[in-house]
């Protein structure tokens, strides 16, 4: 999979990215009854696009992507898009979140992207392994999180 090139009507292309985004205010809400919502919503939105997701992990508070996309699509212009849209969807589908949130931005500011050249293989076993890691420091850290404004 790492040589497969697509085309268009000129052009040979393998343009694949390694993009994590999160949550405003990295709220831990991409768990339970909204994870399948939202993944669905980002395939929904990836085909629209043209957009062929390889590898993807949802994280309670930011999301891994591995994806290939077109070269007529800008990377900066596709995120806009996602995030946008599914902004929109996810208010639309659990309205509650609105109060949370308010003036419908769900998504921070902002995406991490780099490129994924022949080292895909690492890109994928990262993104899987990933969640592994997180639960391991979360087990590690012992400290207890008060409200340091509570008398």
């Amino acid at each position: 999979m790492a040589n497969k090139e697509n085309s268009l009507a000129h052009t040979k292309w393998m343009c694949k990215y390694h993009i994590v985004f999160t949550p405003k205010y990295r709220r831990k809400v991409i768990y339970n009854q909204y994870k399948q919502s939202i993944r669905e919503i980002l395939i929904r939105l990836c085909k629209y696009k043209g957009v062929e997701i390889l590898e993807g992990h949802l994280m309670p508070d930011h999301i891994h992507m591995l994806v290939s996309i077109p070269p007529k699509l800008a990377v900066s212009t596709f995120m806009g898009y996602l995030k946008g849209k599914s902004a929109l969807m996810i208010f639309d589908k659990h309205a509650n979140l609105k109060y949370k949130f308010g003036n419908r931005h769900f998504w921070a500011e902002g995406f991490y992207v780099s490129t994924v050249g022949l080292n895909e293989a690492t890109i994928r076993k990262y993104i899987k392994e990933q969640e592994k890691h997180d639960i391991m420091v979360d087990k590690l850290s012992v400290k207890e999180y008060e409200d340091p404004f509570k008398g």
